[in-house]
């Protein structure tokens, strides 16, 4: 049996490996498990792990740092490169209201943590481990024991601090959601107010029978400042027709226009008068709409498209075709010409059989090779955010400079590449699947070796006196700032209830209160509300989650 004892006793780097993998497959199983409707998903990989290191399991130290940092790296990168695209357009129009209130959950709880440090004599390092617990965020954690490191101090305490207030951090956003609902929401709060989305695209038919518009060329027109909107066919005595921009409108011509549904109105002054009948319909058959033209989805699966803008192209004027809509992981967006193209957008494309095929070979269409992910791309994004993690910062009031580490620095250059990678033509695009599975890989690795490290010491400091502290300290911090930031949202902002759970939820990067709040509440105003929040608080919870320790230690 001295095989079997090497193999999960002895440390060595298939024992790291065997150790590992057996805490992750025990976690992500039990983390399918629903309690009340809650489950905790991949995070039960964080104490299959404290279990295991409770039980006497261990790995050989170096091997832990180096899984757990490379775990974390990949996590917060690919975290990055998904809340890239959205990162800055989640700061127009109602999102600044979203994201300022947000910032309001998230600064009531950091001034918490800082007060109950100060009168309870409580280490800031454990403190910032119970906001991080609190707040159910593995990155800010991550980010707060590099500095640690960074500044010569234990980082332990943070992680087990994090694990003991972990479960509460789940509960208590549901429990803060369900204490509001009972005592302050009214009936009203709950009726949907559709959350404004500017990428929504609406589909309408106008006639013409503005004399002022009579004989001028679309592309005249459409310089008349009014909304954008984009000419999908040209119905004109009996025939139809794919209109170029130097197309000129005549009296009684019927339009297919696709625009923004609140832009619908102005259009109408414009063109003269909108009919009646619903293009928006999920069921309708494009192509039985008009015999001399079809509509084809074509996916851009050539690298050169990449960052290319949709007017530069020219295909309604080479081709004869027009592009009405643009989908974008999952969300529709208006084919303006100055819209920038990425690998992997999937183009409607209406037009004749043979102009379709034509534009098929300049756009690629290929969609098998858009399966491969780009990998080199992937970790030439890793080592430039570790080489911006490394730099140090000065921040006049404290001694020793500010880095941002492995968390920050990756995070930052996902975001950034994520948005404006393909302005410069680089190639950011891998599947949904794909990130899903290296976030996954990532952040599984980080969680399991952040048990096992905390694991050891886990239940005896649940234990002890500073065990119910911390579990009570961080239960407030989870539940005090959402009760005030939900009561300013109903009530100063005049927010619907939908909205103002997606904000809470987003806030605490909590996305066990999300579904809860999407199983019990009408629309999907919650998830679109979570999507506008969500990316600017988890960069700012890894900020603050440094600062705090630069600051007070």
């Amino acid at each position: 049996m001295e095989w079997l004892n090497s193999l999960f006793f002895e440390h060595t780097p298939l024992q790291a490996v065997v150790i590992l993998s057996i805490i992750i497959a025990v976690g992500l199983g039990l983390g399918k498990i629903h309690l009340f409707g809650i489950s905790l998903g991949v995070t039960f990989v964080f104490f299959a792990g404290i279990l295991a290191g409770h039980l006497g399991f261990s790995i050989d130290s170096n091997m832990l740092n180096y899984a757990e940092s490379f775990g974390l790296v990949l996590f917060v990168y690919e975290l990055g490169l998904q809340v890239g695209p959205g990162f800055f357009s989640s700061f127009r129009k109602g999102g600044v209201q979203l994201n300022m209130l947000g910032m309001g959950v998230i600064l009531t709880g950091t001034v918490m943590t800082v007060l109950f440090s100060k009168l309870g004599d409580i280490p800031m390092s454990d403190m910032v481990g119970i906001l991080c617990g609190a707040t159910t965020n593995t990155p800010a954690l991550g980010a707060a024991q590099q500095t640690l490191k960074q500044m010569g101090e234990p980082a332990s305490g943070a992680a087990l601090s994090c694990a003991v207030t972990y479960p509460l951090g789940v509960v208590g956003v549901i429990l803060a959601m369900l204490l509001v609902r009972k005592l302050f929401v009214r009936p009203s709060d709950i009726d949907i107010h559709e959350h404004e989305d500017t990428n929504q695209t609406f589909i309408a038919t106008f006639k013409v029978h503005n004399p002022a518009i009579f004989n001028k060329s679309i592309k005249e027109v459409a310089l008349l400042s009014y909304p954008k909107f984009v000419i999908s066919r040209l119905w004109r005595e009996g025939t139809v027709s794919i209109p170029t921009s130097e197309k000129i409108l005549k009296e009684n011509d019927r339009l297919l226009v696709i625009t923004t549904e609140k832009d619908a109105p102005s259009l109408t002054i414009l063109f003269g008068e909108q009919e009646s009948q619903d293009w928006n319909k999920e069921d309708i058959d494009w192509n039985a709409i008009d015999s001399q033209l079809i509509s084809k989805h074509i996916v851009i699966s050539r690298p050169e498209i990449n960052g290319k803008k949709l007017g530069s192209l020219r295909l309604r004027n080479s081709y004869g075709i027009n592009i009405s809509r643009v989908m974008r992981s999952g969300v529709q967006l208006l084919a303006t010409p100055g819209l920038i193209l990425q690998l992997g957008d999937r183009l409607t494309v209406v037009g004749e059989a043979k102009a379709i095929e034509n534009v098929e070979k300049v756009l690629g269409n290929a969609v098998k090779t858009l399966k491969d992910p780009n990998l080199a791309a992937i970790f030439i994004g890793i080592v430039l955010g570790l080489i911006l993690g490394s730099i140090p910062i000065a921040i006049p009031g404290i001694s020793t400079p500010v880095k941002l580490g492995l968390a920050g620095g990756p995070i930052v250059v996902g975001i950034l590449i994520g948005c404006f990678g393909p302005r410069f033509h680089l190639i950011t695009y891998t599947t949904r699947s794909a990130n899903l599975m290296l976030r996954g890989i990532g952040l599984s690795l980080y969680l399991a070796c952040l048990g096992l490290d905390a694991g050891a010491h886990f239940f005896e400091t649940v234990m002890r006196p500073e065990g119910a502290i911390w579990i009570a300290i961080g239960f407030a911090i989870t539940f005090i700032p959402v009760v005030i930031m939900a009561l300013v949202a109903l009530r100063m902002t005049r927010l619907d209830f939908g909205n103002t759970c997606g904000m809470l939820c987003g806030s605490m990067a909590n996305p066990m209160a999300l579904n809860y709040a999407n199983d019990t509440l009408p629309g999907d105003n919650p998830a679109v509300s979570y999507a506008t929040v969500y990316p600017l608080s988890m960069f700012s919870r890894v900020i603050i989650a440094q600062l705090i320790l630069m600051f007070f230690i």
